[in-house]
């Protein structure tokens, strides 16, 4: 299953650049998977939603029912 892909021009700082080649050459993959999988990742953490509201609410609920077992146990 072949994805439609979309070619696209930018610049980049030259050793940035060239450590992401680096990565994919040690990784074996073509430069254009490591960039979109670098891009993906990048999105993912900028938008903030990967964890549902509902999750975070249960576990900021649970951090402060337990908040004094969890200082007893960082000690």
């Amino acid at each position: 299953m072949q994805q439609d892909l979309q070619k696209f021009s930018s610049q980049a700082n030259p050793q940035i650049l060239a450590e992401m080649k680096e990565l994919a050459r040690k990784k074996g993959q073509q430069f254009q998977h490591v960039l979109e999988e670098a891009m993906v990742e990048y999105l993912a953490a900028r938008d903030g939603s990967k964890v549902r509201p509902e999750v975070m609410a249960h576990f900021h609920a649970s951090m402060d029912k337990h908040k004094k077992l969890y200082e007893l146990l960082a000690k």
